[in-house]
């Protein structure tokens, strides 16, 4: 299996995110390229301990009942809800936020598990490396892929 950890991994990643340009158009969804790129930077931000979310008891239990299935289990949801903190609605930079959330994909494969700071998440709960590991490959995947690369 793949992992944010492993070099060779992580770059390959990389290299699909650089294969983005700023008229990479959705095949599903309503975000922009710029603002997947801000809202995955985002997303990594969680693990780095550098953003908060506020989750309300009842979400907090559904992420707990739903964190093996949808780290561990098949495909993301295409339109899946998201953080109100993970909805950007403004346009930005392209190259300022794609380089943002290269350099945040990047600390996995260049400090290893030392780049987690968050171990209770704000939605899913408690937190393993390999947790982690889980949902930032399935997740930054999933959007690599709805914008077709």
């Amino acid at each position: 299996m793949s992992s944010i950890y492993n070099k060779a991994d992580n770059d390959l990643v990389i290299d699909r995110i650089n294969k983005l340009t700023p008229e990479s158009k959705a095949l599903w969804g309503k975000m922009t390229v710029d603002q997947m790129l801000k809202h995955c930077k985002l997303a990594s931000d969680v693990a780095f301990g550098n953003q908060d979310l506020k989750i309300n008891f009842l979400m907090k239990l559904l992420g707990k009942m739903l964190k093996k299935k949808v780290f561990y289990g098949g495909d993301m949801g295409k339109n899946s809800p998201t953080a109100k903190e993970f909805v950007i609605t403004e346009h930005l930079d392209f190259e300022t936020v794609k380089q943002e959330f290269i350099a945040n994909f990047s600390r996995f494969s260049n400090e290893g598990t030392a780049a987690i700071k968050t171990i209770d998440h704000p939605f899913w709960g408690k937190m393993t490396y390999e947790d982690w590991d889980a949902l930032m490959w399935k997740h930054t995947d999933h959007h690599l892929r709805q914008f077709g690369v």
